[in-house]
Parts: structure tokens; C-alpha cells; sequence
């Protein structure tokens, strides 16, 4: 007949297994995703052999499974440290790069424990009662269950800072997965102070683990069942040890065990003692649950308002928290993160989004979102007339307008930009940012917290946010244009200064290149020697030609021409390389305008660029095609790629540049010539994973 131990042990075994089973299958194969697999299986292997030990026939089959389960425990630390450093992070491989000396110590000092002191995790066993099986731990094993608890506070902490860097809808999505994990893990941490308080391991404290796997597992199929995703990107900051609430729990917890053991010891000893703990630690993951709810939040601040006689909103602090929240923030990305954290709190809406007007205010350009993914934005992007049109109409109309109940053909291309997350999340709001009289981008927002309307109120008050944003916005687009011309001015007066040099010292070289055949009898050192000379006259001769053109506007005299000439004219100088593989893919092009001399400056540079990113035997690829009304040339590599911070920040900007040896002018005058050909140039890159430079230029031009 099965046991109660057996039956929880099946029911926990079977919900590790199919939820292992779940993820495995249904999602995609991320580190996060292995890792979550791997410890659900050695948590169903170490629940398998508890149920082995407590069904055990002699006190020596119950140490060899008790010694297994150990083995099986060992593989825990490591495992669910590496998922909380993955799980839901879009900055994974930098808090991977931050926690390698930790993340190693945890797979290997318990696995170390219990291969090479294994014979001293367990001492003795007995019974302090009738049925009430106890194991003595020997050093090693007093070891193993120090570092299993050091681990646990720190996969908590991790997953805390997970949940806390996530707002709106990225939230919801993670809070079950993390609350099931919480619960997981705050009951082991619970067992494993306890072991470490009495220097011993009892079997039914034990089984509490089980208990705590099975009401766990629940949680995480309803993170399932709830969203459907796995993995989520949000952005933890990287301060290890600040505001942790995880560590101030434990902290508080294990102090306060401490001091209750010594009291009861001083009194005598108490047998509910560890049911006492376990209450203890009970109260907190519930007080922890409640405080993390949205809706308790939310019922909590309208019953104060109802019962209290308060404004729906306290406006003096709301102000405030706005004031100091982008009074910092002097880059447009920054502004609207800390915007998308003030509404999605203040309005308690889970998904909202920002998108912004660009330059050549021919399009909305996606900004950030507490739900949408760059990847997802970029899909849902509204083409270019439709962005015209919800621009023109927006700025005749200041005020917050409600997408679902409005009819307007213009509201309907906001609605496709910002899907339903929640079946009865509310109505979905837009609010323009206008400053000086001019539309700088927008806000929408909905998926509010039980599905609570929009009120007079929160119109008012979503206005005055707004407003407050794109005088931000505005101010950063002013300051930056500032910082640019004067970036501008101080660049050419730099350049000037570096031409005048280089022109004199290419005087001085060709004048010694007339005389070396007069002065060097030696038929071989004077072909080196103007072999070298010539090919540093050309080389300065090439960067004089560089800075001189970005001291003035560029001169285009565009002819009907082939693009795939001009490629092939870059490739004829291209410089043959036994470690760097050329694939070449030209497709039949129509002719369209071209100032081919110019092209072919960026074509060259885009190339050279590449063959200097990639490894030894790294590819470079080189293709043009014809589509969507422009012909387009991509460059890609497969070399080391550029940072996210690089690229958005850097990578067109005059000086700037990842080249241990380079200037950082060479794309910037790309890009100067792609654009006075009424073209544009797109980038890709990941670090790591190589880079992909795409050319467009337009058809409608060509004659």
C-alpha cells in the first residue's frame, strides 16, 4: 500500500516531468529553456529517491538512497542559478559574464562534496521518535547543505531582480513562473537552515521540499496555461547586492530562527519548533505574494480613496515622481523608459508602448514597450502613408483619444499596433506628445488592471504627463542637435589642421620618391624602397581625399548606371586572403543614378570593413537584388559584430569607431553619400554573430 510520502512523491514526479516535458516541446531550444528542463528533472530524480529512502527495509539502504538523493540535489545549485541568471533576460550573456566565478562555484564545490567526501555526508541515522527518521551530517555534509542554502538565496535574489526590472505586460508574464520558483525555493532555503540549525537531516522535514515542488509546479503550469510564453526580454540592472528584498527576507527569517532556537533551547526545547519555522517562513512568501499582486494593489489604493475621501490621484506626488523621473533623463530613449515606468504605475496599465515621430517625419518610429518586443514592433510598424496620415490627424487633436470606441480609419492603424493582450484588459487609449506646436510622438496604453475604464481623471492627467514628455523629448532633440553642430564645427577645424600636415608630409615623400633612383645604387633596396613610398603617398593621398570631403557638401553627379559595376570595380582591388572566404551573389539590376566614383568609395569601405570584423577562415558575403522600389546592395559578415550601446550611439558619428587602429570616418561618409542619393543605409548586428550592412538606394529616380 503506498504511503502519504509515496503519493506525494508520484503527484511532484509527474508535474516535474510534464512540465519539463511542456517547455521542452512546446518552446524554443534558449539556454533558459534547458536549464528549467534540467532542474525539473533533478528535482523529479531527487524526489524519487527520497521515496526510496523513506520506503527503505534497513538503516543501510536508507543511507545509500539518502546518499543518492544528495547526488541527485548536488546538480540543483548550479542549474537554477544558471536559469535565474537567463530566464526572461534580454541581457543574459552580460549577467552570465558578471556571475561566471559564483555560477561555477555552484556546479562544482557540491558535486566536488559528494564525490570525493561523499562518505562523510551522512554519520548516523535514528529515530528521535517513533517514525521519525534522523540523519547525523558529517562535515562534508553540514558543507553541502551551506552551500545549497547560499545558492538558494542567491537564485532568489536573481529572480527578484527579474521580476523587478519587469513592468506592464512583461510582468504579468513572468509572475507566476517567478512566484512558483519563489515558493520552490524559499521552502528549500527553509529546510536547509533548519538542517544546518540542528546538524541533522530529518526525512519528514524533508518531505516538505516535495510539497513545496508539487504547489510550485501549479504555479508555473498556470504561468503556462496564462501566457503561452517562456521567455520574455526584460532588462535587470546589473547592481548585485542593492534594494534586495530577497536579501532582507532571509535575512530577517534566518535571525529570527536563530533567536527563536536559542530561546527555546534556553527553555527546555519544544517540539512544534520546526512547525513554528515553517509558519514563520510560511507568512512571509504570503505577505511576499500579496505585496507583488497588481490587484491587491489596485483594490488596496481604491479602498483608501473610497473610505478615506481622497482624490483618485495624489496629483503634488504623481508631479513629482514625473519631474524627477525624466529631469535626469537627457536622451530620448531614457525619456520614454522612464515615461512607459510612470504610466504603466501611476495608471497600473500593463501594456504600453511609446512610439516616436523620426526625422523626416515620414514615419513612427517604436521607442520601447512593456509588452512588445523590437522584433514584434518592427512587424506591427505602420507603412509609411499610414504614419503620415495618424500624424496629420493627432496633431489637430491634443487630447487623449479612446481606439476602441473610436471610428476614424486612423485609430484602427493604432489598434494594429497595439494588440489585446488580455481578452477584457479595457479599452486602449492614445496620447499624442506635442511640443511647439508640433507632434514628437505618441503613448498608447491599455490592458489596464482589471480591465478599469479610463475616467475624466486619468485624461487630465495623461495630458499633463504627455506634455511633460515631449517638452523633454523636445529639449533632446534640441541639445542633440546642438552637441552635433558643435561636434561638426570642431571636426572641421580638426580636419583642416590634419590636412595641412598630411599635405606637407606628401610633399616631402614624393620629393624623396624623384630622388631615391639618383642616391640608392641598389636595384633591390630602391624597388622596395619606392614600393613602400608609393604605397604611403597613396594611402595619405586617400585619407587627404576623406577629410577634405567632409569639410563640404557633396557634389553629386549621378548617371544612369549599374550598381553591380560598381561592386565589381570594389572587388577587382579586393586584396585575395587565404583566411577570409568572398561569396558573391549580383542579381540583374535596372540601371538608376549613380555618381559611380562616389559609390564605389562606400562600396570599398563597406567591404574592407568587413573582411577586418571576421576571424580567420570567416566569410564575407556580398549580394545585390531589385525590390520594394529600391535596388539594394548588403554587405554581411560573420565576424565579431557590434555592441547594441555602439551601434545606436556611435556607429555613424564622425571619431567614433571599434578599430584599435581606425579614425571613424569612413561610415560616416558612407553614409553621407548613400543619403545625397536620396538613399538610406540599415545595420544588423549582433556581438558575436557578425554584422550586415544594407545599401538602398531608389528606383523611382532612375531615368
Amino acid at each position: 500500500m503506498l504511503s502519504n510520502a509515496d503519493i506525494l512523491v508520484i503527484f511532484s514526479t509527474a508535474f516535474c516531468l510534464f512540465l519539463a516535458l511542456l517547455v521542452g516541446w512546446n518552446h524554443g531550444r534558449s539556454l533558459a529553456h534547458w536549464a528549467f528542463v534540467a532542474g525539473l528533472l533533478a528535482m523529479a530524480a531527487g524526489d524519487v529517491f527520497f521515496a526510496l529512502t523513506v520506503d527503505a527495509i534497513s538503516t543501510e539502504k536508507m543511507i545509500y538512497w539518502q546518499n543518492w538523493r544528495m547526488v541527485a540535489n548536488a546538480f540543483l545549485p548550479g542549474v537554477w542559478l544558471f536559469f535565474s541568471l537567463t530566464y526572461a533576460r534580454g541581457n543574459y550573456q552580460e549577467s552570465l559574464r558578471r556571475w561566471w566565478l559564483p555560477l561555477t562555484a555552484a556546479f562544482l564545490l557540491p558535486l566536488a562534496l559528494v564525490v570525493f567526501w561523499g562518505e562523510d555526508l551522512i554519520t548516523s541515522v535514528g529515530q528521535s521518535e517513533p517514525g521519525r527518521w534522523m540523519f547525523g551530517l558529517g562535515i562534508s555534509g553540514f558543507a553541502f547543505h551551506l552551500l545549497s542554502l547560499l545558492a538558494t538565496v542567491l537564485v532568489l535574489m536573481n529572480l527578484e531582480r527579474t521580476y523587478r526590472a519587469a513592468v506592464g505586460t512583461m510582468l504579468w508574464r513572468i509572475k507566476f513562473m517567478i512566484l512558483g520558483l519563489g515558493l520552490i525555493f524559499a521552502v528549500r532555503a527553509y529546510v536547509a537552515s533548519q538542517v544546518l540549525l540542528f546538524h541533522s537531516l530529518s526525512l519528514s522535514l524533508e518531505s516538505v521540499n516535495t510539497v513545496a515542488v508539487l504547489l510550485g509546479s501549479l504555479l508555473i503550469l498556470r504561468s503556462q496555461l496564462r501566457v503561452g510564453r517562456f521567455n520574455p526580454e526584460v532588462y535587470p540592472s546589473q547592481s548585485l547586492l542593492h534594494n534586495s528584498l530577497t536579501l532582507l527576507l532571509a535575512g530577517a527569517y534566518l535571525l529570527l530562527v536563530g533567536v527563536f532556537a536559542q530561546v527555546v533551547a534556553f527553555l527546555g526545547g519544544d517540539a512544534s519548533f520546526m512547525l513554528k519555522a515553517f509558519v514563520l517562513l510560511l507568512s512571509l512568501v504570503v505577505l511576499t505574494i500579496g505585496l507583488l499582486s497588481d490587484r491587491v494593489r489596485l483594490h488596496t489604493r481604491q479602498f483608501v480613496s473610497r473610505h478615506f475621501q481622497r482624490p483618485l490621484y495624489d496629483y503634488r506626488s504623481v508631479w513629482r515622481r514625473c519631474t524627477e523621473g525624466t529631469a535626469t533623463c537627457v536622451k530620448p530613449g531614457e525619456l520614454c523608459q522612464a515615461a512607459v515606468k510612470l504610466v504603466t504605475d501611476v495608471f497600473q496599465a500593463l501594456s504600453v508602448s511609446v512610439w516616436l515621430v523620426d526625422d523626416k517625419r515620414e514615419n513612427l518610429v517604436f521607442a520601447t514597450s512593456t509588452f512588445l518586443s523590437e522584433t514584434m514592433a518592427n512587424k506591427l510598424q505602420p507603412p509609411g502613408p499610414e504614419a503620415v496620415e495618424v500624424m496629420r490627424a493627432l496633431e489637430n487633436h491634443s487630447d487623449p483619444v479612446d481606439l476602441d470606441t473610436a471610428v476614424a480609419d486612423w485609430t484602427a492603424v493604432l489598434r494594429r499596433c497595439h494588440p489585446d493582450e488580455f481578452r477584457r484588459g479595457g479599452n486602449r487609449v492614445c496620447v499624442p506628445m506635442i511640443s511647439g506646436g508640433q507632434l514628437l510622438g505618441l503613448i498608447i496604453l491599455g490592458d489596464r488592471v482589471a480591465g478599469v475604464g479610463f475616467s475624466w481623471q486619468d485624461f487630465d492627467l495623461l495630458k499633463c504627463i504627455a506634455d511633460q514628455v515631449a517638452a523633454g523629448l523636445h529639449n533632446a532633440q534640441l541639445s542633440q542637435r546642438l552637441l552635433q553642430a558643435r561636434e561638426m564645427e570642431a571636426f572641421q577645424t580638426m580636419s583642416s589642421f590634419f590636412v595641412h600636415d598630411l599635405k606637407n608630409t606628401t610633399s616631402t615623400l614624393n620629393l624623396m620618391l624623384k630622388n631615391l633612383p639618383v642616391h640608392f645604387d641598389n636595384p633591390e633596396f630602391r624597388a622596395d624602397a619606392l614600393r613602400g613610398i608609393a604605397k604611403t603617398v597613396g594611402n595619405i593621398n586617400r585619407l587627404i581625399g576623406r577629410l577634405s570631403q567632409l569639410r563640404q557638401t557633396f557634389q553629386i553627379n549621378a548617371v544612369a548606371s549599374d550598381l553591380n559595376e560598381v561592386v565589381e570595380r570594389a572587388l577587382t582591388v579586393w586584396e585575395e586572403s587565404p583566411n577570409v572566404h568572398l561569396l558573391r551573389n549580383l542579381a540583374n539590376l535596372p540601371k538608376i543614378p549613380l555618381d559611380q566614383e562616389q559609390m564605389l568609395k562606400v562600396v570599398t569601405n563597406l567591404i574592407l570593413n568587413a573582411r577586418e570584423a571576421v576571424l580567420p577562415s570567416g566569410e564575407v558575403r556580398i549580394e545585390t537584388a531589385a525590390r520594394h522600389g529600391s535596388v539594394i546592395l548588403s554587405v554581411s559578415d560573420n565576424g565579431c559584430g557590434m555592441a547594441p550601446e555602439f551601434l545606436n550611439r556611435s556607429l555613424f558619428r564622425p571619431f567614433q569607431t571599434t578599430k584599435k587602429n581606425g579614425l571613424g570616418i569612413g561610415l560616416f561618409q558612407s553614409k553621407m553619400i548613400v543619403e545625397a542619393h536620396q538613399g538610406s543605409v540599415q545595420v544588423d548586428s549582433q556581438p558575436g554573430q557578425g554584422t550586415t550592412f544594407r545599401i538602398l538606394l531608389p528606383l523611382s529616380k532612375a531615368s
